[in-house]
């Protein structure tokens, strides 16, 4: 049995979810508004100065109108005061808390550097298929109704963008480039270098984007340079073997790899591991010739540029500590033959190439700021365009397919190349119906190969787990594994003395699969135990939020790994939040779920909210069974809605008890809103508050906190004074006969 997660190559496949932002294959109108009719001079004078936004009226994106959005220009040698096309990042939420399908920071590229107005879109689109990339394609863009021109619209690479890809956002994260621009005025690049101790020896190079990530960056390089045996610990080798393949393949030489060591981004992930991120390809295909040691400056230089670039130069020590480690060294050759393989000798790319060039043909006509010809465009897919256009865009540019159709020829002719490699066949598995906490062996046969090994993972965040596969002399290699959730992601990698091979060709960006099921819970094991559909004030999250919550409670005796579980409010998709791999709750434990519709945040965040008035909250397993589905009608602020006895009672309106055990201070539907008699104030209080009880009959007070402790009981008259002074800051929940109340202690 394999199962495969296909990840389609966009250049073959035409997508068609046209509605979103970053679809290849549709053209984004964007329309910015200045109140201001001297926009630019104000645009330019935050550049020059410290950067920041100047507030446009409103934003409109295909139609959509946002107000009070912050706008400036971004670049460096592509921005210039002078020039009317420049590029522009738009912040959505600099002002208001708006969002475009998700996406707050917008950035636009005026494509100065490219008469084929490809490269960047194209790169992108080629790159997303080996490591998690920026998705990207086109922008028409005007300003108070003025067209700007054609821009290339790349995602963002922001906290958005690593939650999205890695599932956490709050790791050290750092922008690899000078802030002050690259250039050979100056020294200090990027590079990884090791230069010490002292954070200061890096600050002209680097950008730290996080708070803090200064010493973990001085960690890599230290590594890096002086220990690259642990470096798997702190470095995600693989995709970094991805991007210098994607960028040696493509002549990217404005990036790690050339002069300036530059354009790329790393994000330390929850498991402690740099994850590389390519940026900036306007200048990809060859379009940028400086390689540190020298410019490529003829055709055949870039064609025939060496697979094994600044291998031996202890200024790229990412290209010089990895790629001589042997098996890191096929790995990364491997990695290059199939982008070759996949994407130039197929033809793919250029295919891909006219259908963006008629897709944005009319655009470019009309552009009247672009910075090359519309002969130029029509012709640099195809040829090499001598001279230069205007502004930044200024030298030749060698043609996509002049470079790459003999890039190809050379590189598969090449000894790193044409070497044999494994060739890996007949994935089975030795049960086709895994059970977690069992173990399951997965077999191969392998030709050429003189080891092997498996990665797994059940987390999609996490890194791959390897375990060296045996071989049976006959060319079978095998491997038992543990069964630790409901789904597992797995590959194959095998090499001999002189290459590699993976299965798929695309590990560990792409890999194989299989399911599990879990060992049978039974109806009531887990519940629904308690919820709150409206927070105002009761509990926060770790981003000091009043989210909605839901708590679940395992009433069995042993713990309960809840991978491939399901929450929803939704009775006709049950399954719309899955509950992430290794997610456990513990025997007679809790376990709580914000509902709060924000999967960005860290934690266990579902992808819906809760109504205050009549709504389903539904458990259900990954077959689609329905472990437990409560109903409810309108709910008060702070009040929640939960079991008594703990775990096997009836729901009933409580006062809440947040990830502890429901009990008896519960409350009747009734009481929860027969208030009307009962004024308390101030409130929120600091020292004390006034209670004003216009009820008939004696009075009683009872006071308790949200534990269900009774701190105050007593009797009193129509109006009364409570002295807080030694209570602990809260909610207190105020009863006198048949009224109730809250009082908040600060």
């Amino acid at each position: 049995m394999k199962n495969f997660t296909l990840i389609l190559l966009s250049f073959l496949t035409i997508q068609l979810s046209a509605q979103d932002f970053y679809d290849l294959y549709t053209l984004q109108t964007i329309k910015i508004t200045f109140a201001e009719s001297n926009w630019d001079q104000l645009l330019d004078t935050e550049k020059a100065g410290n950067e920041g936004y100047t507030m446009a009226q409103s934003v409109a994106i295909n139609g959509e109108v946002y107000d009070s959005v912050g706008v400036k220009y971004k670049g460096n040698s592509t921005y210039r005061a002078n020039q009317i096309k420049n590029p522009f990042h738009i912040e959505l939420d600099t002002y208001k808390d708006h969002d475009h399908q998700g996406y707050k920071d917008i950035k636009l590229s005026n494509v100065a550097k490219d008469p084929s107005f490809l490269r960047e879109v194209l790169s992108y689109d080629i790159l997303g298929n080996y490591m998690d990339a920026p998705k990207s394609n086109y922008a028409n863009v005007y300003v108070n109704g003025s067209l700007m021109g054609l821009y290339s619209n790349c995602e963002a690479i922001t906290k958005t963008f690593t939650k999205k890809r890695f599932g956490s956002k709050n790791g050290t994260f750092v922008k690899c480039n000078p802030p002050a621009g690259a250039g050979p005025q100056s020294n200090d690049f990027p590079n990884l270098v090791y230069l010490g101790e002292d954070s200061t020896d890096y600050y002209e190079a680097y950008e730290i984007k996080s708070e803090a990530g200064w010493d973990e960056l001085l960690d890599l390089c230290d590594t890096l340079s002086n220990n690259t045996d642990a470096i798997e610990q702190i470095l995600d080798v693989d995709r970094t073997l991805w991007m210098l393949a994607f960028d040696n393949v493509l002549v990217n030489l404005d990036s790690y790899i050339g002069a300036f060591a530059q354009n790329y981004y790393l994000y330390r992930n929850e498991y402690g591991q740099f994850v590389p991120l390519v940026w900036d390809l306007n200048e990809s295909f060859g379009r940028f010739s400086m390689t540190g040691n020298g410019n490529l400056n003829s055709n055949s230089a870039k064609q025939q540029m060496n697979p094994l670039l600044q291998i031996n130069d202890s200024d790229f020590p990412l290209l010089q500590k990895l790629l001589n480690v042997p098996s890191y060294q096929k790995k990364y050759i491997a990695h290059c033959k199939t982008m070759v393989e996949e994407v130039f000798a197929s033809n793919a790319y250029y295919e891909t190439g006219l259908i963006l060039q008629e897709l944005i043909d009319a655009s470019v006509q009309a552009d009247n700021n672009k910075f090359f010809s519309y002969n130029n465009f029509l012709t640099n897919l195809d040829s090499d365009i001598t001279g230069g256009g205007g502004g930044p865009g200024g030298g030749g540019t060698i043609g996509i397919a002049t470079l790459m159709n003999a890039r190809t020829t050379y590189l598969l002719e090449n000894s790193l190349f044409t070497a044999i490699s494994p060739i890996i066949s007949d994935i089975s598995l030795s049960a086709d119906n895994a059970v977690v906490g069992d173990m399951i062996t997965i077999s191969t046969s392998i030709t050429d190969g003189n080891s092997a090994y498996i990665g797994y993972r059940i987390n999609k965040f996490a890194p791959f787990t390897k375990v060296e596969m045996v071989s049976d002399g006959s060319g079978i290699f095998q491997v038992t594994i543990p069964v630790k959730a409901a789904y597992t992601e797995y590959y194959i990698y095998s090499e001999n003395d002189n290459a590699g091979k993976f299965s798929p060709q695309r590990a560990e960006h792409e890999f194989y699969n299989f399911t599990a099921t879990s060992v049978s819970t039974s109806i009531g094991d887990v519940v629904i135990n308690e919820f709150m559909a409206s927070n105002d004030m009761t509990q926060v999250d770790q981003d000091g939020e009043y989210d909605d919550w839901i708590e679940l409670y395992n009433n069995s005796n042993l713990d309960i790994d809840l991978s491939g579980y399901f929450l929803s409010d939704i009775s006709e998709d049950i399954m719309s939040w899955q509950i992430p791999a290794e997610t456990v709750i513990s025997a007679n434990g809790y376990l709580m779920i914000w509902a709060d519709k924000d999967e960005e945040q860290e934690g266990l965040h579902a992808n819906f909210k809760l109504s205050s008035s009549a709504e389903s909250i539904i458990l259900s397993n990954s077959d689609g069974s329905i472990l437990d589905e409560v109903s409810y009608a309108d709910q008060t602020t702070d009040i929640s809605y939960g079991r008594f006895p703990n775990g096997t009672g009836d729901l009933q309106v409580m006062n809440p008890t947040f990830g502890l055990e429901n009990n008896n201070n519960i409350l009747t539907l009734g009481d929860a809103f027969k208030n009307e008699k009962l004024i308390i104030y101030p409130n929120p209080t600091i020292e004390g508050f006034w209670i004003n009880y216009n009820g008939v009959g004696q009075a009683h007070l009872s006071v308790s906190d949200l534990y269900g402790r009774v701190i105050l009981s007593q009797s009193i008259s129509t109006e009364n004074w409570i002295d807080t002074k030694g209570w602990t800051s809260g909610i207190y929940l105020i009863r006198v006969n048949d009224s109730i109340g809250k009082i908040v202690v600060r």
